[in-house]
Parts: structure tokens; C-alpha cells; sequence
């Protein structure tokens, strides 16, 4: 009996037209694979997803925003359904096998009539592992081909000895993507999404780099609001998701925006793992802390104004009991504050700083979307900021400076895509 009766190809889409059902974050990378294979992709879905958008915007593919219809199968020789609904999947499959048009599912392994493999490149070299349904042991068979392709005791054409490779224990990678510009992801960052099988995602994680993962990688979106009922639940569950994943064998990306240890949970998540005996790591991200400001055209230091810099949380008012910040000694210092998660408390620590001996005319500036194209700053003093975000309908979430080397913006402004908003 054969145990995987299946029949290896490679396919030459070149010209060829490809359909792919669906448009969120698997589509766009099967669709972003087929492109790169040369074929001519369709992407037909309800709602687009930025990345796909993304890719219609640079002419790469078409899209058509509306539901699958069978009439879409005229004329391809390869379809992909990648919705979030079961039933349109199995729909678009049952109706390509009529037509004799391959279907790869990506919701049902077991219902699709074509799988996408674990794939190394080489040259002229493509090794392409299929390993029953198992992800994990594909990867690490190709990763085995892989190494041995570039050692000096084989070259591309030698008979390479394999051994038994056990399957994968589960693994958890705490991983910041930096602050939103998506060529701001570490190099180390963009290794490890590409060996993801699983990546828990923050909201505030630009789409753009998931274009990294792998095809069959599994994406859950954990930062949309009203996920959990409430935020401490949502951590536990997000923990929860973590160890459940690794315990099957999967190599997890818990992706976050900026740094995973910058007031992104990543120590208690790192703690969750260490609890469950998960093995993990930690990967930092370019914090917004930093690179906002930065982006803004604002040095957190700078020789001869202020030698250090203090990042604090603004999601507490600074009267409520449970705030651990001691206002008046960042307040009586010269350094620099940079607030962070600070919008809708911002008119209470503004108070509260000058309150405590910070002066009303310190130079002050707040930051939305910063580092990507719509980011806005506006720019003020101490004791109007508040009124001026307010006026200038700043949205959520912002980072707020505040200290002397914000006078430096004006010379040091850079970053031309940004609305600016004076006070």
C-alpha cells in the first residue's frame, strides 16, 4: 500500500493564469508566490486585504472585489482557496475537480487535490519536500537537503545521505517587529517569520511583513479589539495559544509591534513558556520609543541638552493608586520623557508634570502612525499640548516627547510624509 499516494511535479506557470479565492494574509502569499513563478494571478474576494492591495497597486496581479463565482475557473490551470470559510473552499474545490483544474485548500490538507511543499532554492536546484502532512518534518528534511547542498563534501548533483528526522519540538520565538515601518524588521526577525508555522499577531504589526512566511503558515490575528472580554483575559488566552501551539510540535512567532520587552507582555509571555517547559527566545524589535521620535526628526538625546531619557507608560492617569511612576522625580529632572500608550491621559500628565515643577513652556510634541506614510505630529508646549491634539484630532496610538530636543525638529526634520500640526 502506497502510504502518501501522491505524484511529485514542479509546474511551469509562466504566462499561465492562476486563480486565487481569497485575500487575506495566506492568499497574499501564495498569490505573491505564484507572481514570482510568472503566472498571470486573479485574486477574487469579498474584502481585499492591504497586501494584496498592495500588490494590484504595483500591477502585479488583478483583483476583483466581490464573491467567488464558478465562472471565475474559465481559462486557469491552477486555483488556491485560502478564505476563512470552509464552505467556500470546499465549494471552489468541488467546482475545480469538475472542471479538472488542481485545487490546493488551504484550510483542509485532506481535501485538497494539490499541496504546497517545503521549498529550497539553489541555483538551478529546486528540492521540494512533502512529508505526509507533517510541516514540521518537511521543513526539517528540506533544511537537512539544504545544509548538505552547500557544504564543500557535495555539490548539487551528488547523492546526498539522508537520516531519519524526528519530528520538531515546538518552539517560541518573542518577536518584535519594530515600530511600523516594515523595512524597520531585523534581519533576525525576518529569519525567524520565515520559519514560522504559526504567528500571533498584534494589531499594530504592519501586513507588509508577513510577506516573509511561508505559504501554509498559519497567521491569528490576537490584537483586534474586542478579541477577549477583557485585556487580561486576552493575555491569557494569547499565552494559552502559545504553549498549545508549541506542545504540537509547531515553531510559534509571537509577532508584536515595536520591542517585546517596551510594554508589549513579552516578559510575561516569556514567563508562560518558561512555566510550561516551552523552549523560546526572545528577538528585540526597534522600539517606538526611539525610532518615532527619530522619524519626527527628534533625537531623544542630544550632547549639551540631555544625557539620558525616561520611557513611561501613559495608560494609567497618574493619580489612579495603581500607577508604579514617580511622576515628580521625572518632573523636577531636565531629561527627556517619552510617553508611550499616553493619548487619552495626556491632559492628566501634562498637569501633573507641571504640577510638580516641569515648566508650562517645555517643548512637547505628539506622534501618531509614526514611521509609516501617515504619520502627523503635532507640536506644542507642555501646557497646551493636550488642547492641540485634541484640536488636531490625533489618533490613536501616539508617542508623546517631552523635553528640549524637541526644538531640534525644525532643523532636523526629515521624514516628508507626515502631516504637521502647529500649536
Amino acid at each position: 500500500m502506497v502510504v502518501n499516494p501522491s505524484y511529485p511535479l514542479l509546474l511551469r506557470l509562466d504566462g499561465k493564469q492562476v486563480l486565487v479565492v481569497g485575500a487575506g494574509p495566506v492568499a497574499a502569499r501564495r498569490a505573491h508566490a505564484m507572481v514570482e513563478a510568472g503566472a498571470e494571478v486573479l485574486v477574487v474576494a469579498p474584502a481585499i486585504g492591504s497586501d494584496i492591495r498592495r500588490l494590484a497597486d504595483e500591477d502585479r496581479l488583478r483583483v476583483e472585489q466581490r464573491a467567488y463565482s464558478p465562472g471565475d475557473l474559465d481559462g486557469i490551470w491552477l486555483v488556491h482557496a485560502c478564505t476563512d470559510q470552509p464552505s467556500v473552499n470546499a465549494m471552489v474545490a468541488a467546482d475545480a475537480d469538475a472542471d479538472r483544474v488542481f485545487c490546493v485548500r488551504a484550510d483542509d490538507r485532506d481535501a485538497s487535490a494539490a499541496w504546497v511543499p517545503a521549498v529550497h532554492r539553489q541555483g538551478d536546484v529546486v528540492v521540494a519536500v512533502n512529508a505526509g502532512g507533517a510541516p514540521s518534518r518537511a521543513r526539517a528534511l528540506r533544511d537537512q537537503i539544504a545544509e548538505a547542498l552547500v557544504t564543500r563534501e557535495h555539490g548539487p548533483t551528488a547523492v546526498i545521505p539522508l537520516v531519519a528526522v524526528p519530528e520538531r519540538r515546538g518552539f517560541v520565538h518573542l518577536v518584535g517587529a519594530g515600530p511600523g515601518d516594515p523595512g524597520l524588521l531585523t534581519l533576525r526577525a525576518r529569519d525567524v517569520l520565515r520559519e514560522a508555522d504559526v504567528v500571533l499577531l498584534d494589531r499594530l504589526v504592519d501586513r507588509a511583513v508577513l510577506a516573509h512566511l511561508r505559504p501554509d503558515a498559519e497567521v491569528i490575528d490576537v490584537g483586534k479589539r474586542g478579541w477577549a472580554t477583557k485585556a487580561g483575559e486576552q493575555q491569557d488566552q494569547i499565552e494559552r495559544l502559545l504553549v498549545e501551539h508549541a506542545r504540537a510540535g509547531k515553531r510559534v512567532v509571537r509577532l508584536k509591534g515595536g520591542d517585546p520587552f517596551v510594554f508589549g507582555r513579552g516578559g510575561e509571555e516569556a514567563l508562560a513558556c518558561a512555566a510550561a517547559g516551552i523552549d523560546f527566545d526572545v528577538v528585540p524589535g526597534i522600539s517606538s520609543a526611539i525610532a518615532v521620535p527619530a522619524y519626527a526628526g527628534i533625537p531623544v538625546t542630544h550632547r549639551g541638552i540631555t544625557h539620558d531619557v525616561a520611557i513611561l507608560s501613559g495608560h494609567l492617569d497618574p493619580d489612579d493608586p495603581a500607577s508604579q511612576i514617580r511622576w515628580r522625580a521625572h518632573a523636577e529632572s531636565a531629561g527627556t520623557l517619552v510617553v508611550l500608550m499616553g493619548l487619552s491621559t495626556l491632559a492628566e500628565l501634562c498637569a501633573t508634570l507641571i504640577r510638580y515643577g516641569r515648566a508650562p513652556g517645555t517643548p512637547a510634541a505628539s506622534i501618531a502612525r509614526g514611521t509609516t506614510p501617515d504619520q502627523r505630529v503635532v507640536v506644542s508646549d507642555l501646557e497646551h499640548l493636550a488642547g492641540a491634539v485634541e484640536d488636531a484630532h490625533l489618533p490613536s496610538p501616539a508617542v508623546t516627547v517631552i523635553g528640549d530636543v524637541v526644538r531640534l525638529r525644525e532643523q532636523m526634520h526629515w521624514y516628508a510624509k507626515e502631516a504637521e500640526a502647529h500649536a
